[in-house]
């Protein structure tokens, strides 16, 4: 009897440490300081896209890290736009080694009118925001590609 439970014991536990390794181990928040790479993709008038441009210097990812800490986001709000976005921003997140990268979209939107920026991702956690004036126009200046 004994050694019938231990067989037991000795498979459960086999079987609880396979399910273990099989979670899927992505968080469900990432970190700003996880961003390896931005690709760009600027709206033309006709609504096509343009040419896409991939941002992976360490320098301008610092600064857009910045800029994207100080969104406000409103988690769980539908919203529509009036026009056609300025900007799709695909954001590449690396949190292993061994995964793949996680990647995120962003649409954005710059007003002229009063220099904010507004922002909709398709990450859940995140939803709309909008930026200040100051980081707007930062973010602005390095997304918009320069003719």
């Amino acid at each position: 009897m004994s050694k019938k439970i231990n067989v037991r014991f000795v498979i459960l536990l086999i079987f609880v440490m396979f399910l273990i390794g099989c979670i899927n181990k992505v968080p469900n928040k990432f970190d700003v300081k996880q961003l390896t790479r931005i690709d760009i993709e600027e709206v033309n008038a006709d609504g096509s896209y343009g040419e896409p441009v991939m941002i992976t210097d360490e320098k301008t990812m610092e600064i857009i890290r910045k800029i994207f800490k100080q969104i406000k986001w409103k988690p769980n709000v539908e919203s529509k736009m009036a026009r056609e976005k300025d900007v799709k921003a695909t954001l590449f997140y690396k949190y292993d080694e061994n995964m793949p990268e996680r990647l995120f979209e962003y649409q954005i939107w710059f007003d002229q009118n009063n220099d904010t920026a507004t922002i909709i991702s398709n990450n859940e956690k995140e939803g709309y925001g909008n930026l200040n004036k100051e980081n707007a126009q930062a973010l602005e200046n390095i997304l918009r590609v320069k003719e």
